[in-house]
């Protein structure tokens, strides 16, 4: 398992067309790839659960990424974020 905090950069957080981004980027990966932000885990797949986490702009989230392709999808996923998710 590999992880990493990263906070989230874009104006609006994770509102639904960032998240959206992030879940799609996310099922392009075989690894379970989930993320903590305060005292919940959301799966990073699912877009109801990121939305659920209720992450705003500024907040800063663990990534972890567990399976055979783990750190091409914490750096794919630490890139998307940390350029904003698209905004």
């Amino acid at each position: 398992m590999v992880s990493k905090r990263v906070v989230v950069k874009n104006p609006t957080g994770l509102h639904l067309r960032p998240a959206g981004i992030l879940c799609q980027e996310a099922m392009k990966f075989s690894s379970l790839i989930t993320f903590r932000f305060r005292e919940n885990t959301a799966n990073a797949k699912s877009v109801l659960s990121v939305l659920g986490a209720c992450v705003k702009s500024g907040d800063e989230i663990e990534l972890m990424c567990e399976g055979a392709d783990e750190q091409e999808a914490l750096d794919a996923l630490v890139g998307i974020i940390e350029d904003g998710l698209g905004e």
